[in-house]
């Protein structure tokens, strides 16, 4: 913060205390006035409205005690907070706060004048009562009825009229926050929608819930509705999807309340609300992944990241460095990539070891290096070629990178002794019709082979399309649709399963736990998504309308592309873990002696530079069918 802004944010400072401090004094000056004009009151309405017919000792009595019982009342208000509330957000809880101070201002009241000697009529005290509660009432509340009164008869046409989905405590409490928030002036709630027929019909706060999610659309209409508010926190990813697609059917902004751990003791916050993502249209429940109970094998150990500078590699640094390890190595070629991770790491979590090296894992003496110095207990291989177009017109790279990478790594973890060797595969390896799956299947045999003849625990995890990680569809999407368009989509018909980086993460993670060796882990990541289908959502929730000012342009499918991917093949089986969401393919059996032979053979011909190489690679992945071949 440099010395202009400090001084700018000082004099801010200055104003709201002093700001702070005239509402508090004009709150004394207006309970002062209360105080004294309740009791008097009551004096009044207990001899019928008639000032002349109170007895002098009553009004002497008044006089008196005027001082002593403002000072102590005024000291029980302070004591109660009531000088220290945000009045415009007061709830019943503030409500209870005044009841308790008055009802306590009272009795000392009563106190006062019973040492005197001359108590006021008992009547006195209780009408006294019931005209201060009201009266404090008022003069704390008065600010949100006179706000609520003039957001009620303001011209709708000036307003954003919004439907909230959901009548449950969350919209209550939304409403209640729309209504009192400064800066939601000009907001206004016209219409509830909720799928339980005997709430059809009622209020809450005023507004009719009016009918169910089949009713949305016609409603939005009827109501001109602006924006929808997605206010059912518990809902499931499916019911939520289901809602959500009917919602992007309107021509409304939509917003979305957190999650229900995210709604501290029921309380919501106004700008808690968030923009419907992508992600709530996926159509599943995140991964739950209890890393802390596996995550044991972790601490103390020297674990070494492949790849940790990329999408998948950093994420598991993250999750990595909170467990304590001895030595967390990161390993990656691109040195910007390692820079950030490392930079990040550092901030985050100054004490841990954390040892960031630049190297490629083709270069076998690097590895060696890396491995004689450091002794890494675990191995996690990220590094990889992963795009399939830019694989299919550098095939041989992807050989060196991928297959010798990764066999030059496996190596290294066999001769040191390494504890355990997770690799990241894909879908795309599963009867793979593209080099980078393929090259992918090959890795797999390698460390399969591995694993038959090493102390290491050798295992690889298998997964979809990871949203958000580098090269990925939705930041291609998103970047088109800044671009002011077209979005590009290969094929409407395509299908692609999705997953997180934190679950990706999470199920490499827990692969390392549940490994024995020889398997390759697959998560169940639900029902596949339609690319075509992202692609208009991406478009809706971008604030465009598809066919008016943004286009779907499909470009076919490019070589090497699948309109669908597999996440096992058929002989591979299924079987459950601990986790029912993650399984376990048997291990195909093959002959290690001639994968390594082939394997010589492939990458002789990639270093050599060989024209066509897809029918070697075919030779050591028996399940590689590429179409152009």
């Amino acid at each position: 913060m440099d010395e202009k802004e400090r001084e700018e944010l000082e004099a801010k400072v200055r104003k709201d205390k002093a700001q702070l401090f005239v509402r508090r004094i004009a709150l004394i000056i207006t309970d002062v006035i209360i105080i004294n004009a309740t009791v008097f009151l009551s004096l009044i309405m207990r001899f019928d409205v008639n000032l002349a017919s109170i007895p002098t000792e009553y009004i002497d009595k008044f006089k008196l005690e005027i001082i002593p019982y403002t000072l102590v009342t005024l000291v029980i208000f302070w004591l109660f907070r009531m000088y220290h509330s945000l009045w415009q957000y007061a709830s019943i809880a503030e409500l209870y706060k005044i009841a308790e101070a008055c009802i306590i201002s009272e009795l000392a009241h009563i106190i006062l004048t019973s040492f005197s000697g001359l108590m006021l009529p008992r009547a006195c005290y209780f009408t006294a009562f019931v005209f201060l509660l009201v009266a404090m009432c008022m003069s704390r509340f008065m600010y949100r009825m006179i706000r609520g009164v003039i957001n009620r008869f303001r011209k709708t046409e000036q307003q954003v009229r919004i439907m909230i989905i959901g009548a449950g405590d969350a919209t209550n409490v939304l409403m209640r926050e729309i209504s009192n928030s400064r800066y939601l002036d000009n907001s206004k709630v016209v219409a509830i929608i909720d799928d339980d027929p005997a709430k059809v019909g009622k209020f809450i706060r005023g507004v009719k819930v009016v009918g169910t999610r089949d009713q949305i659309k016609a409603y939005a209409r009827y109501y001109k509705v602006d924006e929808i508010i997605f206010a059912i926190p518990s809902a499931s990813m499916q019911v939520k999807r289901d809602i959500l697609n009917i919602c992007k059917e309107t021509e409304c902004d939509l917003k979305i309340l957190p999650g229900v751990y995210q709604m501290v003791d029921g309380e919501v916050d106004i700008n808690q609300l968030r923009d419907v993502d992508v992600l709530d249209l996926l159509g599943r429940d995140p991964i739950k992944v209890d890393t802390d109970s596996i995550l044991g094998y972790v601490s103390g150990k020297t674990v070494m990241v492949t790849g940790g500078g990329g999408s998948i590699g950093s994420e598991l640094c993250r999750q990595l460095v909170t467990h304590k390890p001895k030595c967390l190595i990161i390993f990656d070629i691109y040195e910007n990539n390692a820079y950030d991770i490392q930079q990040e790491l550092k901030s985050l979590h100054p004490e841990a070891n954390v040892v960031t090296l630049i190297g490629s894992i083709r270069n076998e003496s690097r590895l060696e290096s890396v491995f004689e110095e450091y002794k890494p207990d675990i191995i996690y291989h990220a590094a990889a070629h992963k795009h399939v177009p830019l694989m299919e017109d550098s095939p041989n790279e992807a050989i060196k990178n991928n297959v010798v990478g990764t066999w030059n790594v496996a190596r290294m973890a066999d001769k040191y002794n390494v504890k355990k060797f997770v690799m990241i595969s894909t879908d795309k390896a599963v009867n793979p019709t593209n080099v980078m799956g393929a090259t992918k299947r090959i890795c797999e045999m390698i460390i399969q082979a591995y694993n038959g003849m090493s102390k290491t625990d050798f295992v690889a995890v298998r997964f979809g399309n990871v949203l958000g990680s580098n090269g990925s569809v939705i930041p291609l999407f998103k970047k088109q649709i800044a671009n002011g368009g077209p979005v590009t989509v290969t094929d409407p018909n395509i299908i692609r399963y999705f997953m997180t980086i934190p679950e990706a993460v999470s199920l490499v993670i827990q692969a390392g736990a549940y490994a024995k060796g020889g398997e390759i882990f697959v998560l169940d990541m639900g029902e596949p998504v339609k690319i075509d289908d992202l692609a208009k959502n991406l478009i809706r929730l971008s604030g465009y309308t598809l066919g008016v000012d943004m286009e779907i342009e499909y470009t076919g499918l490019r070589p090497g592309e699948k309109l669908y991917e597999e996440l096992l093949m058929d002989e591979e089986g299924m079987q459950d873990t601990a986790n029912k969401l993650i399984h376990i393919g048997k291990p195909i059996s093959f002959d290690s002696q001639h994968l390594f032979e082939n394997l010589e053979e492939l990458k002789k011909a990639a270093y050599e530079e060989t024209g066509d190489i897809r029918a070697m690679i075919k030779k050591v992945a028996p399940t590689y069918n590429p179409k152009n071949m």
